[in-house]
């Protein structure tokens, strides 16, 4: 008889559950996240279980993995598409983990896609570069305001990163002067870890024939390429090009009846660090592309300029031109 398993991820514990084809109850037990206590527990059920559902939390990494190593099929839980019981009074983890493995009994389980662990890593830290160029920005900017406040003169993003020898009126107040110190300290050090950071990516990838194609595109440089080529995965998940902008966010999000807006569905459904890709990639070929320029002031007078490359939130950038990028609906399909 087949076996079915659910666990309800939390940050200290989780709950693990194992029911049979009847929806009979074998295992209900709340265990640390400890993986050697999780694998004693399947143990004696492992040839009978068919799959086993884990919630897609901020920490399903450490559980997932361990799980398919030692040779379970695993289920990564779309939360957001899991539609919840009704009718019932109380529900705590026990009926949580049981409704789980209810719907993966039924076939009915919106599950996520499980990027792999191998590739993982590098993507990550990709992640992290993208976090550390925000808190890089952060200081230039709160550096340049403060001399700006204090001094009357605008001192250019590079001279505050070290990258010119423009100089400025020297800042009066010692305090104020620390300050501006400690922020241009802080901005080398950010520097140094992400030149490091973009090294080893670029030895990572530059080998992928996708990145090389990437970088055809207009708009499409060399970062932007990475965050595309890593954040999508295996394109062949999708089954088609549209469900691939819309896991971009590239498609505008709304609700019509009767040929009239109604509203907006879940905006946040999809990858957000491919559409800041595509969004970023937009106002490249905007300033380098003529058809795109055309299209965005075009859109612009019809609207406003936000709302041309950016509407309702998401980014909306027109199909490819005949003859003018080529290689995009290459890339998009790849």
């Amino acid at each position: 008889m087949k076996l079915y398993s659910a666990i309800d991820l939390h940050s200290n514990n989780h709950y693990l559950t194992i029911i049979d084809e009847q929806d009979k109850r074998l295992v209900e037990k709340r265990l640390p996240n400890d993986l050697s206590n999780t694998l004693k527990v399947l143990a004696p059920y492992k040839s009978r279980i068919t799959a086993i559902a884990v919630e897609s939390t901020f920490n399903w990494y450490w559980l997932v993995d361990g799980l398919m190593e030692a040779g379970y099929s695993l289920k990564l839980v779309n939360t957001s598409k899991v539609k919840q019981y009704e009718g019932l009074k109380h529900t705590d983890d026990k009926d949580d983990a049981f409704w789980l493995a209810h719907l993966m009994r039924l076939g009915i389980l919106p599950a996520g896609y499980i990027y792999p662990k191998e590739q993982r890593g590098v993507r990550d830290l990709l992640r992290e570069r993208r976090r550390l160029v925000q808190q890089r920005a952060q200081n230039v900017i709160t550096t340049q305001s403060t001399i700006w406040r204090n001094t009357g003169h605008r001192v250019p993003a590079k001279a505050i990163r070290g990258e010119s020898e423009i100089k400025w009126p020297k800042l009066a107040d010692e305090n104020i002067s620390l300050g501006v110190d400690a922020h241009r300290a802080t901005i080398q050090v950010l520097n140094s870890q992400i030149n490091l950071i973009e090294r080893r990516v670029l030895k990572m990838v530059r080998s992928k024939p996708e990145y090389t194609m990437l970088l055809t595109v207009s708009g499409i440089g060399p970062i932007l390429a990475w965050t595309i080529l890593l954040e999508t995965g295996e394109l062949s998940r999708f089954e088609n090009v549209g469900q691939f902008a819309s896991y971009c966010r590239c498609v505008e999000s709304k609700r019509i009846s009767n040929e009239k807006k109604k509203g907006t569905n879940n905006a946040k459904n999809g990858n957000r660090y491919l559409a800041w890709a595509f969004y970023e990639a937009a106002h490249f070929a905007i300033q380098f592309l003529p058809p795109a320029k055309r299209f965005y002031e075009r859109k612009a007078t019809q609207r406003n300029e936000i709302l041309a490359v950016n509407p309702d939130g998401h980014f909306n950038f027109p199909h490819p031109w005949p003859g003018q990028l080529p290689s995009l609906d290459v890339a998009l399909r790849m």
